[in-house]
């Protein structure tokens, strides 16, 4: 593989294939999960929703919807959250792929508040649906930035009170790192193959704020968090 970390990299993921399911694809969704606990993930758009949330009182229920949910790990780590904060929650995963679909059902079967959609974000469906807030959690890398443009001017008019994203900073030292972690420990072969091509997909701050100009938006919190993640949130008021 050429590693070039000077701009987003145009190589597909094995994820992108909307058809993909079996054994490899479940085993994958789980190692996810791990990887985004221990890695930064859950924290970071938990933290994002904290921010859009802060000095106001949450609607009941507090409507937020996962865009590319994968297996649903970020939603029930927020519906923990929530119900330690003692919020009512209506939280919707949505996905693309039919077989993640049926994985994160079976995957948040305990968690009343959690329901999914097989739905394409591009969708004129899915943009005529509203909600509080919208949250991506390593979903962002897998579109180009005219895509990300226009799904964050379809965002600004949904989301009532804002949208989180939380993705990959492209760097040499995240991609070497990933790359060593997901060979020794990763027993999925999307996974290890999937994780670097992330890294080279994601993005620099330039190139973030860059999508956001052109997609209208000028008020926005952009902050750097460990291991290598991008917070962006925009409140629907600042927006």
């Amino acid at each position: 593989m050429e590693v070039n970390f000077s701009t987003r990299a145009g190589i597909t993921e094995i994820m992108d294939d909307l058809q993909c399911s079996g054994e490899v694809v479940d085993q994958t969704l789980r190692e996810l999960e791990i990887i985004n606990k221990w890695l930064g993930g859950n924290g970071v758009t938990v933290s994002g929703i904290g921010k859009i949330l802060k000095g106001s009182k949450p609607p009941r229920p507090l409507e937020i919807t996962d865009l590319g949910c994968g297996g649903g790990d970020i939603l029930k780590g927020i519906a923990i959250w929530g119900r330690r904060k003692k919020l009512l929650l209506k939280l919707t995963g949505v996905d693309a792929n039919p077989h993640i679909v049926s994985f994160a059902k079976e995957n948040c079967a305990d968690f009343k508040e959690i329901h999914f959609l097989e739905q394409d974000v591009f969708s004129e469906k899915f943009k005529q649906g509203a909600f509080d807030i919208a949250i991506a959690t390593l979903f962002a890398h897998h579109f180009s930035t005219r895509e990300l443009v226009q799904l964050f001017q379809s965002l600004k008019d949904q989301c009532r009170m804002g949208f989180v994203i939380n993705d990959l900073h492209r760097h040499w030292f995240a991609f070497h790192s990933i790359r060593l972690l997901t060979k020794w420990f990763s027993k999925s072969p999307m996974v290890k193959f999937d994780a670097p091509v992330s890294v080279l997909r994601s993005f620099t701050r330039p190139e973030i704020e860059s999508i956001l100009a052109q997609a209208g938006i000028t008020n926005y919190s952009l902050s750097w968090k460990w291991a290598f993640r991008w917070q962006l949130v925009v409140p629907s008021n600042l927006a």
